[in-house]
């Protein structure tokens, strides 16, 4: 182990200890979530952790929960052991261009204890076939944000409750009948498989996963160390302002599509049955025009 490793590992071992009894039952102050979880055994060494990656990639989707794990630390346990894993080794394009390297291939990936899904563009028969196998011997398999259709595809949710980033309610109810969408959740943990809502929602998750490992003190005293103030990770409704769905009206346009806000100025428009209909982008256009009736809840 490099000195600086060390030095950081040192550091966050004494977290709990130099952070004062006072200061971490503050950070625990504030709604809970009712329901208890069953511990995950940490076991010997590092728990490897998978992030799959592939073009498109949400950066804050993946480096949140990285940066949750690692920073974990609890007395006598090695931590998380991070590394990507996608399709091919050569380097991907995440959100906004960031260019990474993959640390693995669905071929030598070490076997992962956690994996995690971000939003991204690669939901391929090798991603899906590589995420079934994986999870048969995680303890966790986790999305975060959009990253739950790619999951959904795998039909480890079919029967159990999710949720995405509240744009994408509409779209992953309507494709997805077999899961039961939660409006409004942070995260949704069903037991081997989870799945947070949108974007920052992921580091929420992500703490609620080093919570059931080594439990709450350890979880506060990471939150701690990234100077995280966010208590999502404690109650999982703390989304409930995405619960209610929006109203589009002719003074505050969204799209049909995703419920989003729209420019009336620029939006891209179709007109179906005499009624003028606004998007957000030219691809939830493209979605409409295929189907209008489908996202108008026509004949249901």
């Amino acid at each position: 182990m490099k000195r600086r490793e060390f030095l950081e590992r040192s550091a966050a071992l004494g977290i709990l200890a130099a952070i004062p009894s006072s200061a971490l039952a503050a950070a625990g102050s504030g709604p809970k979530s009712e329901k208890s979880y069953p511990p995950l055994a940490p076991g010997r060494g590092p728990i490897p952790v998978a992030f799959l990656v592939s073009d498109g990639a949400v950066v804050i989707d993946f480096c949140g929960p990285w940066e949750v794990f690692q920073d974990a630390a609890a007395p006598g346990s090695e931590g998380f052991s991070l590394y990507t894993v996608a399709e091919t080794s050569k380097p991907i394009h995440a959100s906004a261009g960031m260019k990474i390297v993959p640390d693995h291939t669905f071929a030598d990936a070490p076997a992962p204890r956690v994996i995690v899904i971000p939003a991204q563009g690669g939901h391929t028969p090798a991603a899906i076939a590589w995420i079934r196998k994986a999870a048969k011997t995680a303890d966790m398999t986790m999305s975060v944000c959009t990253g739950a259709f790619l999951l959904a595809k795998t039909g480890l949710l079919a029967g159990k409750s999710a949720t995405t980033h509240h744009s994408s309610f509409k779209r992953f109810a309507m494709d997805f009948a077999d899961v039961r969408l939660v409006r409004g959740a942070r995260w949704v943990d069903s037991g081997n498989v989870a799945t947070a809502g949108g974007l920052s929602s992921g580091i929420d998750l992500a703490l609620h996963v080093v919570e059931r490992y080594f439990g709450r003190e350890v979880a506060k005293a990471t939150a701690w160390q990234m100077e995280y103030q966010g208590e999502g990770w404690m109650h999982a409704d703390a989304n409930a302002a995405y619960a209610v769905q929006r109203t589009s009206t002719d003074a505050h346009p969204l799209c049909v599509v995703c419920d989003m806000d729209v420019d009336p100025a620029s939006a891209p428009r179709s007109v179906h049955g005499g009624k003028t209909y606004l998007f957000c982008s030219a691809d939830h256009k493209a979605l409409f025009d295929r189907d209008p009736a489908r996202w108008l809840g026509e004949g249901n």
